[in-house]
């Protein structure tokens, strides 16, 4: 049998893949076992921040794999540590907690968020503030503040505690914000719920209520962080307005699986020895492979092109915008963009899958285009010129 029959006989059926197999990659392109060359603009779902086969992050895993893969949480390791220490000081806070996935990251937060309310005393002070359209993880915890109920729909009664508001509504955020809310989670820029960007007043209306009720200030960051916006993290395109808390993963591993939260000191002691825990949190190997990303992000000047291509590829779907009359809005920052159509994306995928351009959906009617860092003019060009062609057919 098949390498897709086995897969599809043996393994739990939850994702409606593709009929590919991947066997490597290299840069920006991916390969298949007969010979196919593909264009990666999704970098598996934000993750191969440095494309693939990079030989920074290759030599970085391969050395620490040589001398310790796993010690568990009870000791301490220097990748660990050296990532940590990166961490905080490239960026306003103050200690780290380490998992392995953002859905990980986003349930640390909120259980930083419940012992908040009851470290004042206040048994009332649970309440989650999260918006419509947000997608933060697949356990019940992170689908319970997830404002989609496509993602909902089966697993309730979900965690109650958690009030929904539009993006960017200033004024139903402060109807809603009350002496019970624990807590305002945010992300910069929706990625699931298609490439909405968050204005910057009401990131400033959401710290000030937060400072005025005693609640934490969360940015889910799992998509936004690690270069992707353009800025190391999503946060300081927002500065001098600065979260509590933030939760990463994806692109931080650039492959390897690993999550964290960022929290300020002020929320720091909030979990004490027992209450949470992650075994294979802060693997020596992950954290190696975390600690060359952030190092080839600083010595190859990737921001830089992560900025400079992000505009160059909007004001290219622009273009197209100006074109054809289907296309309803260009949105994005940084390599982190979407293109809404009136028409489902479904087709448009699947043809430019035709022509060696792998891309993904941000729900029913946006395609989101989420490129290694790496990414170059030609790469984005190629799409452009592909994307023209599909679209003369509709």
């Amino acid at each position: 049998m098949s390498i897709i029959d086995d897969s599809n006989k043996y393994v739990l059926n939850t994702y409606s893949r593709y009929p590919l197999v991947f066997d490597h990659g290299e840069d920006v392109w991916l390969y298949t076992e007969d010979g196919g060359k593909y264009l990666d603009m999704y970098a598996g779902v934000a993750v191969s921040s440095l494309g693939h086969n990079h030989p920074n992050l290759i030599n970085a895993i391969q050395e620490q794999s040589k001398k310790i893969l796993h010690t568990s949480n009870l000791y301490y390791t220097k990748p660990y540590t050296e990532l940590a220490k990166k961490l905080i000081e490239k960026t306003v806070f103050d200690k780290v907690f380490f998992c392995n996935s953002g859905a990980e990251a986003n349930e640390a937060a909120l259980k930083i968020t419940r012992k908040h309310g009851k470290n004042l005393e206040y048994k009332a002070k649970y309440e989650v503030i999260a918006l419509n359209n947000s997608f933060h993880g697949r356990t019940i915890a992170t689908l319970s503040a997830t404002g989609q109920k496509k993602y909902q729909k089966g697993f309730e009664p979900l965690l109650e505690g958690f009030i929904f508001v539009e993006m960017n509504n200033k004024e139903e955020l402060k109807r809603v914000v009350s002496s019970k809310t624990a807590a305002i989670l945010i992300e910069p820029i929706q990625g699931e719920g298609g490439i909405h960007p968050a204005f910057f007043d009401f990131i400033e209306t959401a710290r000030k209520l937060c400072d005025e009720y005693n609640a934490i200030l969360i940015f889910d960051e799992v998509q936004s962080a690690i270069g992707r916006t353009g800025k190391l993290f999503g946060y300081e395109n927002f500065l001098p307005v600065e979260p509590d808390i933030i939760t990463i993963a994806k692109g931080l591993g650039g492959g390897l699986p690993i999550g964290a939260i960022l929290i300020k000191e002020k929320f720091a002691d909030l979990l004490k020895p027992s209450e949470h825990a992650s075994t294979f949190g802060g693997n020596p190997v992950c954290c190696a492979a975390a600690n060359a990303v952030l190092d080839t992000i600083d010595k190859e000047n990737i921001l830089k092109n992560v900025k400079t291509l992000g505009e160059y590829f909007r004001n290219k779907l622009n273009k197209l915008k100006e074109k054809y009359s289907f296309i309803i809005d260009v949105r994005g920052m940084g390599l982190l963009n979407g293109i809404e159509l009136k028409i489902k994306v479904k087709d448009i995928i699947e043809k430019l899958l035709e022509k060696n351009i792998v891309t993904i959906p941000a729900g029913a009617n946006v395609i989101r285009f989420l490129p290694p860092l790496i990414v170059k003019k030609e790469h984005i060009d190629t799409v452009i010129t592909a994307l023209d062609e599909v679209f003369k057919s509709f």
